[in-house]
């Protein structure tokens, strides 16, 4: 790492270590906090990275500094060259893990295990059979359900991450952390987000607050423990006494973790963002089969990033459609 330049490093200080790459803009669910119900436009293939593009760009940023890569999608096991990708990117000096719905992913145990991928992020938004039918359009619950399962078994790490939407699955708050009285998972409930095309308003979300509304009065006080949040960490950790597992609220609209992010993601056709609220963005991929650097780009990239949720600073900014209309659906920027 050149630390002279420091090209991952802000106006604000701030350090980005870890780099989210989403290799598809295709799933095998449609949730619809993360896709509008008339689709998506998809990238052509020849607009989305390669294989050797995807090592190439990540390289390069391993070598100004990123320790931890996430690969993301859509979802990213339904790339037909996703063991190629595993097998290039574990070759780097980093930790490598994945997010992924469960759907498939128990046909890829043995390549996760063999790139030393061993810590996944697994979406399920609801332990109920037809609540998962209704937000995923699917009818896939039992497989992921039994997959979760199947990934504890095997020794993986699972953080299980759930989108709660008022008068729909917040309901199932108590229910998720009792998911973790006998699994050693991690439970994360997420604050619903702005996207193009979700339909999202504030009166949909399930805050910070409001969870541990729930949770106490669920459960003795006493018996609520405080978890200590690792660095740049994007959730506040929770367990139950006694429970095998813990639980998180990521609370990115009512009180954002901004001040210690250090986070950037690239999308499946090599475009940079700075911060997931972020409208604007960065092509790298064009610059980069050209043959020219891409430093610059990135260097710049970074350097605009707003301090708080890509310049949405105030709640009342936030509900502004306007200001967040013009970013991408989730599924196109990765979750």
């Amino acid at each position: 790492m050149n630390r002279e330049q420091n090209i991952l490093r802000d106006s604000h200080g701030r350090d980005h270590a870890y780099l989210r790459i989403s290799l598809t803009e295709r799933c095998n669910l449609r949730c619809t906090y993360c896709m509008p119900a008339d689709g998506v436009q998809l990238s052509p293939k020849s607009h989305l990275m390669t294989y050797e593009e995807i090592y190439d760009i990540a390289k390069i940023f391993v070598n100004h500094g990123v320790t931890k890569i996430r690969l993301t999608g859509g979802e990213p096991l339904v790339r037909k060259d996703i063991p190629v990708i595993l097998e290039k990117l574990s070759s780097l000096p980093v930790e490598l893990s994945i997010t992924s719905n469960a759907v498939i992913i128990d046909r890829f145990i043995g390549v996760l295990k063999a790139n030393g991928v061993n810590k996944l992020n697994i979406s399920l938004d609801s332990l109920d059979e037809s609540k998962f039918k209704h937000i995923t359009r699917r009818h896939e619950f039992k497989k992921v359900y039994d997959n979760i399962y199947l990934l504890i078994k095997e020794g993986f790490k699972v953080k299980v991450n759930a989108v709660l939407i008022k008068g729909f699955n917040d309901n199932e708050i108590i229910d998720f952390i009792n998911f973790t009285k006998d699994l050693p998972v991690s439970v994360r409930f997420i604050e619903f987000m702005p996207f193009d095309g979700n339909k999202w308003d504030m009166s949909k979300m399930v805050s910070y607050v409001e969870v541990m509304e729930y949770v106490n009065q669920a459960f003795v006080k006493n018996d609520i423990i405080r978890l200590e949040d690792a660095p740049n960490d994007t959730s506040k950790n929770y367990k139950i006494k006694d429970y095998a597992g813990s639980f998180a609220i990521i609370s990115s609209v009512t009180n954002p973790f901004c001040d210690s992010c250090n986070r950037l993601r690239l999308t499946a056709n090599g475009h940079l963002k700075n911060c997931l609220f972020s409208s604007s963005e960065s092509d790298l991929l064009t610059l980069l089969r050209t043959g020219k650097p891409i430093e610059p780009i990135i260097q710049k990239a970074v350097q605009a990033k707003f301090k708080v949720r890509g310049g949405m600073d105030t709640l009342e900014k936030l509900q502004k459609p306007d200001l967040h209309s013009q970013n991408r659906s989730m599924i196109t920027i990765g979750g």
